[in-house]
């Protein structure tokens, strides 16, 4: 089991740990409920550290991430990101990821903790005939998500940078907490505005400390992955290995916002014909009439209770106070106002599927 450079951090504050992709990460402190409201109205922080890093750089850096990622990257100018996903090449999604043009020809790939290796393999397969240089910098660099609608005046104090002028999905690379040559990102998954630090292992315990110090009269509190999972399934938020897998297409994924034809890129031949016939299925979102908590894998039934589809992420929202909840159903039944049910143990409780996001601030 890996640390993080703060897990001797979250332990002394009390932090429930647990496995999680091969990290020992903290899961909750307070409470999921009290953690979640926490972002929701004031300023949280997240260690998710142990995400992965890989920087792609030199002439040919673009021609690679242009073969391994769906969406266009050479629209990308310093100082944006980009969301994206790296289709395999049987129709599914080998993982979904940013891409961040740091200077022209280079490039920070951030991937899912759980497919770094996966994900590396991938795109080095790619690059055998591309030769972009690549560098895998996950072990070294750590990243901090503060997340919440209070933010921006918590942290103004511990950098230069004007924080309200990030705009979603732009960075900018300067002085925080007192550590130079930082990336300070917007590129949230909670849904309540926020960044991104991603800075040098060394360095990491130094902001933090000075993020709490600044953020102390706002409230600030940490936050565990239990509810970073309910934050972002209230924004509707695919969650790789959930909502999003090797066997799911970006367009069952309503990912076809992601997917850009104006290249050539792995698998894009089929991906084109989906997108001109269609799917058979897709991923749609659904809250819960009745009292319930829908689970990952519980069977979504018709009124019958014939299996048509199964939940892929599943909660009881907490800004909300009902059961809200992703999965995936044949076409036919993925408009908004169709009543569907979710089989929870013996009882099928009905549901209608909704537009996302679950949650409007």
């Amino acid at each position: 089991m890996k640390n993080t450079a703060l897990t001797s951090t979250h332990e002394a504050l009390g932090a429930k740990m647990v496995p999680f992709a091969g990290y020992n990460m903290p899961v909750s402190y307070a409470g999921v409920n009290i953690e979640h409201e926490t972002v929701r109205n004031g300023v949280g922080v997240f260690d998710v550290s142990h995400m992965g890093e890989f920087l792609i750089e030199g002439p040919n850096a673009l021609d690679l991430i242009q073969k391994v990622t769906s969406n266009d990257a050479s629209k990308l100018v310093v100082g944006k990101a980009q969301y994206s996903c790296l289709p395999n090449e049987t129709g599914g999604i080998v993982d979904d990821l940013i891409v961040y043009k740091l200077k022209d020809e280079q490039y920070l790939l951030v991937v899912n903790a759980s497919n770094i290796d996966k994900d590396w393999n991938h795109i080095s397969k790619y690059n055998e005939t591309i030769n972009a240089e690549m560098r895998n910098i996950s072990e070294g660099y750590s990243l901090l998500a503060i997340q919440g609608p209070k933010a921006i005046e918590a942290m103004q104090s511990v950098t230069s940078v004007d924080l309200a002028a990030i705009k979603f999905y732009t960075f900018e690379v300067a002085d925080f907490a007192g550590i130079d040559n930082v990336i300070i990102s917007a590129t949230g998954y909670t849904g309540s505005g926020g960044f991104e630090i991603y800075c040098k292992n060394e360095d990491v315990k130094q902001i933090w400390d000075n993020v709490f110090k600044a953020g102390l009269d706002f409230g600030i509190a940490p936050i565990g992955l239990a509810a970073r999972d309910t934050l972002r399934l209230e924004m509707g938020y695919c969650l790789y290995g959930n909502d999003i897998n090797d066997n799911t297409s970006p367009f069952e994924a309503g990912l076809g916002w992601i997917t850009k034809f104006t290249k050539d890129f792995v698998n894009s031949e089929a991906l084109a014909e989906q997108k001109a016939n269609g799917t058979e299925r897709k991923l749609i979102a659904f809250e819960l009439t009745e009292r319930g908590i829908p689970r990952h894998d519980y069977d979504i039934v018709d009124a019958d209770g014939a299996k048509i589809g199964v939940v892929t992420s599943g909660t009881m929202s907490p800004s909300l106070n009902k059961g809200i909840g992703l999965g995936y159903v044949p076409t036919a039944l993925s408009s908004a106002g169709t009543e569907i049910f979710i089989q929870i143990r013996k009882k099928a409780v009905a549901a209608t599927v909704v537009k996302l996001p679950f949650y409007k601030a």
